[in-house]
């Protein structure tokens, strides 16, 4: 049965609208309009799902404001960022359209005939993704899955599924096929499960917590099926001496504050090097304090707040006194999930905001002496999805990013997801890759086939 879910406008800390959780049978009953669907648009010619996908987009386009402001409310993001979200949507939608026309196999030379390979659709495909980001990262499984000819059933976090509920309506009205595109609002452990384990979804892409994610592989692999899973990050932003320390650190804040800190992408971790660990300190200190947050329906600013009172009493749990306190932001006071910025300084190489996901904006400092302790300080976790290294010297540049063990990373920068990239973690951070041009290979099978062509006339 379904249940009642109350959705919360984060900044006011007030429910403003209600939302049904689905169970097995609603779930079950959205993969079977789904396989249906999937049959029809695999059926289609790769130019007529290129046009559907680029309609989509620009639906997408005209309603980049009301996806914008249904964001800020449902999440808490301000409104500048989530319009930017909005954006990313149309992008990603916009740069998969080419792809349906160029799922491009090979002809392999052998003996007695010849070999050519196909790029089928697996047919329909569970998307998971979690609070924070709930537009984008929908986005960057439904549209290369589509791409590749495969149907969608996306089930969003139960506290943020407005967005995924209106984007599944914008690609009715842009003309796809009803059932190809669905949103599935449930809890984890009722409509997750079961679109995991569901006979007829061919592949799951996950998003979220090391630990869910593990439970996800775990059932996936009762059926063999395959899933590409996003997860946790605890990134690093090493800063040596040679650095622009100016840049890197006027752009720091941004590197762990954007979203509140509700990034698996965060620079959690400030490595320094410890002879200008002081001077570093000196100009981030203004940067922290000059950051934004309040109202995130003002155009200024840069942060909102947390999600919800639950995270907020989680990510406060790192700032309770027993760690250092460099500094800290400003943050409003009453009613919502506010939290002030802060900027930590750990004297114990065990202390948990050093190994554990703080998921909020709280950033740990730490001094090395040397590329080699740097190096080791960045891979000293278990997780290894993003981070950043500021240098002036290129070959430093290439040689720490090849020995930090992370899918992502950028130097004299703290950028981490372009969409015609591949973006993914090592270690406990992830498997698999999302985004790039490759995208869309993940969501078909390779079929090879032979051609026998007997033997020649005399």
């Amino acid at each position: 049965m379904t249940e009642a879910f109350a959705i919360v406008d984060p900044s006011t800390g007030a429910a403003f609208t209600e939302v049904g959780m689905a169970d097995a049978s609603e779930v079950d009953a959205a993969v079977r309009r789904a396989v249906r669907a999937q049959e029809g648009w695999a059926a289609l010619a790769p130019a007529d799902r290129a046009r559907l996908l680029r309609r989509f987009a620009a639906v997408v386009d005209a309603h980049v404001e009301e996806l914008a402001t249904l964001e800020v409310r449902n999440s808490g993001h301000p409104i500048a960022s989530a319009r930017w979200e909005a954006g990313h949507v149309r992008d990603v939608l916009e740069y998969y359209s080419g792809a349906p026309e160029r799922l491009i196999g090979s002809q392999i030379p052998v003996a007695g005939g010849i070999d050519v390979t196909f790029h089928e659709p697996l047919g329909v495909v569970g998307v998971i993704v979690p609070w924070n980001f709930p537009m984008t990262i929908a986005a960057w499984g439904f549209a290369p899955a589509l791409a590749a000819g495969d149907a969608v059933v996306l089930k969003p976090a139960e506290w943020t599924p407005l967005t995924a509920l209106r984007l599944a309506g914008l690609a009715l009205e842009a003309g796809l096929p009803d059932g190809l595109l669905q949103t599935v609002p449930g809890r984890g452990a009722d409509a997750g499960e079961a679109l995991v384990r569901h006979p007829d979804v061919a592949k799951v892409v996950f998003t979220g917590s090391t630990r869910t994610g593990s439970r996800v592989m775990a059932l996936a692999a009762e059926q063999v099926k395959p899933v590409t899973l996003e997860l946790g990050g605890k990134s690093a932003n090493i800063v040596f001496a040679d650095a622009d320390l100016d840049a890197a650190a006027a752009a720091a804040p941004g590197a762990v504050f954007d979203n509140a800190g509700q990034d698996c992408c965060a620079r959690s971790r400030l490595l320094v090097e410890r002879s200008v660990l002081d001077a570093f300190l000196e100009r981030l200190e203004p940067a922290v304090v000059a950051w934004r947050v309040g109202d995130p329906r003002s155009e200024d600013v840069q942060m909102g707040p947390l999600v919800s009172a639950a995270h907020r009493d989680r990510v406060a749990s790192f700032v309770d006194g027993s760690t250092p306190v460099a500094f800290r932001g400003s943050a409003p006071s009453g009613a919502g999930f506010w939290f002030a910025p802060a900027v930590l300084l750990p004297d114990r190489p065990d202390d948990r905001v050093l190994r554990e996901e703080v998921f909020g904006p709280v950033v740990a400092v730490q001094a090395f002496d040397g590329e080699a302790e740097a190096v080791r300080l960045a891979n000293e976790t278990a997780y290894g999805l993003s981070g950043s290294i500021w240098t002036r010297d290129l070959g430093r540049g290439i040689r720490v990013s090849q020995a930090v063990r992370s899918g992502a990373l950028s130097v004299n920068s703290n950028s981490s997801v372009r969409y015609t990239t591949p973006f993914g973690g090592m270690k406990r951070s992830g498997i698999g890759r999302e985004l790039g041009p490759d995208a869309p290979l993940a969501f078909t099978a390779l079929k090879n086939v032979f051609y026998a062509t007997g033997e020649a006339p005399a």
